[in-house]
């Protein structure tokens, strides 16, 4: 039989001290564990409903810069396509076709217009006979300044005539060689000779104003004319429609050899060279838009920037219509009327509190926000600032590190606590 080890074995017994402590480390956590079981419980009564995590989208909390902007949508035109009219009623003679291609100048169009071609006849007619009436009047001018010319010229020569004579008179005077009365007579003389000089010199000076006034009168009337002329003609060439610029022809509003009234639209040409974007802005933005205000336009898998280049000064349908110019160099591969997306950047707001924007935004008009306490969201009055796309800026109601719901609290039926489940 072998023996065991029970005779050598002895009771070993903790002290008092230690069984005590020992006591009060599980009374203590016993406790615990009961307290927390009764704020669990206490919170689980006091929520009203209980929705799972993963109906909800919880964000959290952040400080960073806003960028306010506005997602829009708009579609790719030509910056420049001029419509072409026709300047006066006329026949319609097409020299291309919708599609083609066409270079500056280029004629695209003859318009037969009788009316026109009349016009510019009778003007040409009126022209050539005032200009040789402008070439008579010269003539006739240079005739009368050489008549009154002469006159004075002879007035001049009586005038010399009549002093040589007094002077021979006086010069036999003293010596009683001739009569006194012949002395007075060529004194007389002289006189005058001297007066009909001055008044030929004058009349010589006056006529010369006279007929340069003539003159000038016709060359104004020729002037005159010439304008009429000009404008005449310009009618008439604008009969011939050429490109404006390059490109190719959009439509043809007129079909060949149709008669058009003035004014009418002939077709539109399009220049594919310089492209522009259109966007359709909801009213709403309208009073932060402004000329050169930055856009980001989304072409495909592609994005690019551009600026505000223009704003329509009319409402229609509750959207106002803006140009956005491409910064730098053209997109390659855009065509006409292609749908793009953009997002106009209005501002910019540094050191703010953020959250993703979500339809939280939209429930409640945005004053409650459900905030995540321990399992628990409670319904948290909030105040918004400013909004964009993606996100949106709290004002007060949450701070940094705050975890919100931001989709998903329509499940919660506004009630004041809701339990998540994991």
């Amino acid at each position: 039989m072998i023996r065991d080890t029970s005779s050598q074995d002895a009771i070993v017994t903790a002290p008092p001290a230690a069984r005590f402590k020992r006591r009060v480390v599980y009374a203590s956590a016993a406790v615990v564990l009961v307290g927390a079981a009764i704020v669990l419980l206490g919170a689980w009564r006091s929520t009203n409903h209980s929705v799972s995590a993963s109906r909800l989208r919880i964000a959290d909390v952040s400080r960073g810069t806003l960028v306010r902007d506005a997602a829009v949508n708009g579609r790719i035109v030509a910056a420049i396509s001029p419509t072409l009219y026709a300047t006066a009623q006329s026949t319609v003679t097409l020299k291309t076709n919708a599609g083609d291609t066409v270079h500056k100048g280029d004629i695209l169009a003859v318009l037969e217009s009788p009316d026109l071609s009349d016009a510019l006849k009778r003007e040409q007619s009126s022209y050539n006979q005032l200009e040789a009436e402008v070439a008579r009047q010269q003539i006739l001018a240079k005739k009368q300044k050489l008549l009154a010319q002469r006159e004075a010229d002879t007035a001049e020569i009586d005038r010399l005539s009549a002093q040589r004579t007094l002077e021979r008179y006086q010069s036999v005077a003293n010596v009683d060689v001739i009569a006194k009365i012949d002395f007075q007579r060529a004194k007389d003389n002289l006189t005058s000779a001297q007066i009909r000089a001055s008044h030929a010199g004058k009349a010589a000076a006056l006529e010369g104003e006279d007929v340069t006034l003539a003159l000038k009168t016709k060359v104004n009337e020729l002037d005159r004319q010439r304008l009429s002329l000009a404008n005449a003609q310009r009618r008439f060439d604008e009969l011939t429609v050429r490109a404006p610029v390059d490109g190719f022809i959009g439509t043809l509003n007129v079909q060949n050899r149709s008669v058009v009234a003035a004014n009418t639209p002939l077709m539109t040409l399009v220049d594919l060279s310089k492209l522009e974007v259109e966007l359709e802005v909801p009213e709403t933005y309208v009073a932060d838009m402004g000329i050169g205000m930055r856009a980001e336009i989304t072409l495909g898998d592609a994005t690019a920037m551009g600026k505000l280049s223009a704003l329509s000064p009319e409402v229609v349908k509750n959207q106002v219509l803006a140009r956005v110019r491409f910064d730098g160099a053209q997109p390659k591969g855009l065509r006409q009327n292609q749908r793009v997306n953009a997002r106009l950047l209005i501002e910019e707001k540094p050191n703010v509190l953020l959250l993703p924007r979500g339809p939280f935004v939209e429930n409640e008009g945005g004053r409650f926000a459900y905030v995540m306490h321990d399992g628990v969201a409670v319904r948290t009055p909030i105040r918004l600032g400013a909004t964009s796309v993606s996100a949106v800026e709290i004002l007060d109601g949450v701070k940094v590190g705050d975890k919100v719901v931001i989709a998903g609290t329509d499940a919660f039926a506004n009630a004041a606590r809701v339990s998540i489940n994991q």
